[in-house]
C-alpha cells in the first residue's frame, strides 16, 4: 500500500506572506484523492519528532535556539521565516512524516510526504526556508536502527542541497548525489557526494540524458539499501525561480527513472516534495501529482 504523510494544517500554520505556493501541499492531497490515485487509507497524519532524532543531525546549542525562539535577526533572516512556535512545530512534524515514512517504505518498497525537502538546513544552522534537515534525521535513524547499512540521497530539486551535503560530509555511509542549477541559489555550494551542475535553460534532452547516464553509477557508487529522492519541480520551465527549461513530461520522465531505478533494484524509497515556484499553481500541482501516479503505477 502506498503511504504519504500529510500534514493537513501546514499552511494555516505559516505567515499569510508564505502561504503561497505553500498551499500546494494542500492541493496535491486533494487532486490525488479527486482523480483517485489515492484513497484515504493511503493517508497518514505524522507525529512530532523527538529531540532525540534532532540531535543526531543537529547540534545542541542550534536546537536550544529554533526551541527557545532566540535566533539572532541574522540567523533569523537567513532562514527566511519570522520566528514562531507554530512554525517550529510545523517543522518538527514534517520532518516526523519523513521518518515515519521510511517504516513504510521497509515495508511497502515506497514512502512519500507531501512535504518535506527541507536540505538548506545545516547541522547548526536555517537557511533558505528550512530550519530541520528532515531526510538527514530520517536517514541518520534508519542507519541509528540498523535499518539500513548504506543510504543514498537523490536530490534533484533546482538548489544544490547544500545542508544535506554538510552534515554528511564526513560519513561513509550515506552518498549524497545532488544535480542543480549552476547559477542558482545557494551561490556557495558545499561539496556533495557527487554534484552536477546544470547551465541556465538546460532543457529536456539535455537534463534527461545526463541523469540517464549517471544514475546506474551512483547506485553503484552508494552501495545503498535505502533511498531519499528529494524531487523538486522548480526545474520547470515555468519556474519563477528555476532559471532550467524542463517540460512538465520531462520532469515526468526524470522521476520515472529514478523510481524504475529503486524498484527494479529493489531498494526501500522515501520520496519528499521540495521545491515549486510556479506562477500557476496549477502547474506545480499537476507536476508533484505525477510522482504520485508515478509510485502508484510502478510499484502497484
Amino acid at each position: 500500500m502506498l503511504k504519504i504523510a500529510w500534514t493537513k494544517d501546514y499552511c494555516h500554520k505559516l505567515p499569510e506572506n508564505h502561504r503561497f505556493p505553500m498551499i500546494k501541499y494542500d492541493l496535491i492531497p486533494e487532486q490525488l484523492l479527486h482523480e483517485g490515485t489515492i484513497m484515504a487509507e493511503n493517508i497518514f497524519a505524522p507525529g512530532h519528532l523527538a529531540e532525540e532524532d534532532i540531535l543526531q543531525v543537529h547540534t545542541a546549542e542550534y536546537w536550544k535556539k529554533l526551541s527557545e525562539l532566540s535566533l539572532s535577526r541574522s540567523e533569523e533572516r537567513r532562514t527566511g521565516f519570522p520566528m514562531s512556535r507554530k512554525l517550529v512545530d510545523r517543522e518538527q512534524v514534517i520532518a516526523q512524516g519523513t521518518l515515519e515514512c521510511t517504516q513504510y517504505a521497509l515495508k511497502y518498497g515506497v514512502a512519500m510526504n507531501i512535504a518535506g525537502g527541507t536540505h538548506h538546513a545545516f547541522s547548526d544552522r536555517g537557511e533558505g526556508f528550512c530550519l530541520l534537515n528532515d531526510i538527514a534525521i530520517a536517514a541518520s535513524h534508519v542507519l541509528r536502527e540498523g535499518q539500513a547499512r548504506k543510504v543514498l540521497i537523490i536530490d534533484l530539486d533546482v538548489h544544490q542541497g547544500n545542508g544535506t551535503a554538510e552534515i554528511f560530509a564526513r560519513r561513509n555511509d550515506v552518498f549524497t548525489f545532488s544535480m542543480h542549477g549552476a547559477r542558482n541559489y545557494p551561490y556557495h555550494k558545499e561539496m556533495s557526494d557527487l554534484d552536477i551542475e546544470l547551465m541556465d535553460d538546460t532543457e529536456d534532452e539535455q537534463y534527461l540524458d545526463i541523469l540517464s547516464a549517471e544514475l546506474p553509477g551512483v547506485f553503484e557508487r552508494a552501495e545503498a539499501d535505502f533511498v531519499f529522492f528529494q524531487s523538486g519541480v522548480d526545474i520547470l520551465a515555468t519556474d519563477k525561480l528555476g532559471r532550467l527549461a524542463v517540460s512538465r513530461e520531462g520532469c515526468r520522465l526524470r522521476d520515472e527513472m529514478v523510481l524504475r531505478e529503486c524498484h527494479k533494484r529493489q531498494v526501500p524509497l522515501v520520496v519528499v516534495m521540495g521545491g515549486g515556484y510556479s506562477p500557476h499553481i496549477r502547474d506545480i500541482v499537476d507536476a508533484h501529482a505525477n510522482t504520485f501516479r508515478l509510485a502508484r503505477e510502478i510499484y502497484f
